[in-house]
């Protein structure tokens, strides 16, 4: 049920990356191109999926545990240093050159466009890289694992 639960998921944050245009480069640019011809139309994609996230996520977190883990994962960093600010500009120019982040370039590699294909296997090749260098070159087992294990049905 927890694969199940996690298609569905998946797939309803796909459709409303293409209803929404973000998987549109185009669209992203100019949403991102303040000084020349600015599109504000994500705006009402950004306000929305605040809101949903901040209604849910309140909501799960207190709910006491995940359906289908044994309890959250939070992170317990919350300092802003070197690492965190190079690895945002680095997305984020990323994003403003290409018009494309990791979630809609999954989504839009189905159309077999050229350009999105290259833009997931450097995606892909420098995640690789970044764990080689870190010293951890296996994937993140600790979540599999966790959903795996826990077997229960929802609450």
């Amino acid at each position: 049920m927890a694969r199940l639960t996690a298609f569905l998921a998946g797939l309803l944050f796909a459709l409303g990356l293409g209803v929404s245009g973000m998987t549109q480069p185009a669209k992203v640019v100019g949403f991102l191109d303040f000084f020349g011809r600015w599109d504000p139309s994500l705006i009402a994609v950004l306000f929305g999926a605040v809101a949903v996230h901040a209604v849910f996520a309140r909501r799960a977190l207190g709910s006491g545990r995940p359906w289908y883990a044994p309890r959250f994962e939070l992170t317990s960093l919350t300092r802003v240093d070197a690492r965190l600010v190079a690895g945002s500009a680095l997305f984020g120019v990323g994003w403003g050159i290409s018009g494309l982040c990791p979630g809609p370039a999954l989504v839009s590699s189905v159309a077999f466009v050229p350009t999105t294909l290259a833009f997931v296997a450097a995606m892909l090749g420098g995640i690789a890289l970044f764990r080689v260098m870190r010293g951890d070159p296996a994937s993140d087992q600790t979540v599999q694992a966790s959903v795996e294990a826990d077997t229960t049905e929802p609450c």
